[in-house]
């Protein structure tokens, strides 16, 4: 529910959209990541969402990524608080820190895109090849889309209520700890559950089976949690924390006026115009900016 809220208000400088559609979008796209590879869902999950509010692809292509720039940031926050409470490994420290210099670039990019003044004469035609003219639409188009979102009067409550979605995951993974008799405080708990976030970030197998139980052990051990109460662990919070997402998703899939061979057919047809991203611009919504 709070992702959705998160996902409605930015969204909305393409148009207004209910909490109950975000939420049939999210938990579809996580049932199609559990049955494809490459998180492939969070394509589904956009294209849902660009259907049901009758706009381009394209255009909801910058929510995607302020959604997921909010989602690095607060994982950032997350593991600076962690780090003042419990001692972590050199190595997660290290990607801490990688990831909080990335962090720091993107938004400073996003919020000179939606401070800058756009100079003077830049709608005059310039002297380029077609192929350039057309990248440099598409690259206006989606700075355009994130520009309107950082203007939107519901963009620093979207960011402050995002906070929330990681706080009850950890919570979430903590509390199937304590129900497992793994009785260790809620910041070790933070920490094996960032661990484990880090680990399955890479799209790889469907529903991170067999990378999500490595990291979980992984984190586990590093404070000292038997290697097989580990194991079964991790098997444990996986299906505690992933089966209700299937059952949810499947539901929310078929309310969702559409089926799953036809999200799939559209994926394909997403993917293929990657290598054309300006002529699919032109075929979904028609004139650029």
């Amino acid at each position: 529910a709070i992702a959705a809220l998160v996902v409605a208000s930015i969204v909305r400088p393409l148009g207004r959209i209910g909490p109950l559609r975000p939420t049939q979008a999210i938990y579809a796209g996580l049932f199609i990541n559990e049955l494809l590879p490459m998180r492939v869902g969070e394509i589904g999950r956009a294209f849902l969402v660009s259907r049901w509010l009758e706009r381009p692809f394209l255009a909801v292509v910058p929510s995607m990524a302020v959604e997921r720039l909010m989602d690095a940031i607060w994982l950032a926050v997350g593991i600076g608080l962690t780090a003042m409470f419990v001692p972590l490994p050199p190595g997660l420290l290290q990607a801490g820190d990688i990831l909080g210099g990335a962090v720091l670039a993107l938004t400073a990019f996003f919020l000179w895109l939606v401070l800058r003044r756009r100079p003077p004469g830049k709608d005059r035609p310039e002297r380029r090849g077609w192929l350039r003219r057309k990248l440099a639409a598409v690259v206006g188009h989606l700075a355009e889309g994130l520009r309107e979102i950082g203007r939107s009067r519901d963009f620093w409550a979207a960011f402050a209520v995002s906070s929330l979605v990681i706080v009850f995951q950890a919570l979430a993974f903590w509390l199937v700890m304590l129900a497992c008799h793994i009785h260790l405080s809620f910041w070790v708990g933070m920490a094996v559950f960032v661990i484990v976030h880090f680990g399955t970030a890479i799209p790889n197998a469907p529903a991170n089976v067999g990378s999500y139980q490595f990291f979980t052990v992984v984190g586990l051990a590093l404070f000292g949690v038997d290697k097989t109460a580990a194991t079964s662990f991790s098997v444990v919070v996986f299906v505690l924390l992933t089966i209700p997402l299937w059952a949810i998703g499947l539901v929310a899939l078929g309310r969702s006026g559409t089926t799953f061979a036809a999200i799939k057919a559209d994926i394909r047809r997403l993917l293929a115009q990657t290598a054309d991203p300006a002529g699919a611009v032109e075929r979904e919504g028609g004139a650029l900016p």
